[in-house]
């Protein structure tokens, strides 16, 4: 059965129950949405490049390959969506040019429209609230006031992640504990971090919740024993469900699947955390 805006849908009865000391948060499309629609920009761009090969496969293939590959990668650094594009152009019998020039190339591309709705930040034509995950502020302040450790882990470069916290007024939730892609990205991962807060905070996998919109950060936080609530929230409206990013949070694991924090009181009646 599908869920829908207002309801928190448990797809698993049997899900992790806690206490839970520490909760990892995805950033693009589980909190802010100033990158909101990124695979709209990412996805036809790769396609022009496979098209460019002088492949046999009509757009309609590509962008379909494209999208599976794209979409499961979501969550781990761009650089890893680029290395596989660079991998389907080699398949092609072409020579690609290097992952990092076609991260750039993406990266010139999204902020076109990224730096616009930063300068609308900026400038207050835009509020923060209308550029994050409905009542994301509120789930963030309630499950902090619960003692629990908030940490922040995203695929985005870490340069551009800690600005944009800031300007969603999200950097006092979180502190020091945001954490982004890095030049050198074998040097991070959702994986390390999350066997970091296990190591750093004694704190055992299945007293972690994990909240995302992609596979990897659902992944990781169940290959750990813990919580995993997916988080398949629709960018551009701001409400409803996205049926896309529903289904793969599903085929990744997830324990529970919202649309957004609407419901967050709840969902926090539903799980327990540390108090």
């Amino acid at each position: 059965m599908q869920s829908n805006a207002n309801e928190v849908e448990i797809i698993r009865k049997d899900f992790p129950q806690g206490p839970f000391r520490a909760a990892i948060f995805d950033f693009d499309g589980t909190l802010s949405l100033i990158r909101r629609n990124w695979q709209d920009v990412m996805i036809p761009m790769m396609v022009e490049i496979l098209v460019e090969t002088g492949t046999r496969e009509t757009r309609e293939q590509l962008h379909q390959l494209v999208e599976d590959f794209v979409l499961r990668l979501n969550g781990r650094q761009t650089i890893y969506q680029m290395i596989h594009l660079a991998e389907e152009v080699r398949k092609r019998g072409r020579s690609p040019r290097e992952p990092l020039e076609y991260k750039h190339q993406y990266h010139d591309l999204l902020w076109v429209e990224v730096s616009r709705r930063i300068e609308s930040l900026q400038q207050g034509r835009v509020s923060h609230q209308e550029m994050v995950v409905p009542e994301a502020h509120d789930l963030l302040r309630e499950i902090s006031q619960h003692g629990v450790e908030l940490y922040l882990a995203s695929g985005t470069d870490l340069k551009y992640v800690r600005d944009e916290v800031e300007l969603l007024r999200l950097g006092d939730f979180f502190g020091s504990r945001v954490y982004g892609a890095l030049d050198d990205y074998k040097q991070f991962s959702k994986a390390m971090i999350i066997e970091q807060i296990i190591r750093d905070s004694h704190v055992a996998g299945s007293q972690l919740v994990g909240f995302g919109d992609g596979f990897v950060e659902i992944e990781e936080v169940k290959k750990v024993g813990g919580l995993a609530i997916g988080v398949a929230s629709e960018e551009t409206q701001r409400r409803g469900i996205s049926t896309w990013k529903r289904e793969r949070l599903i085929q990744a694991g997830a324990d529970i699947i919202i649309a957004d924090y609407r419901q967050h009181v709840r969902l926090l009646d539903l799980i327990e955390v540390e108090r």
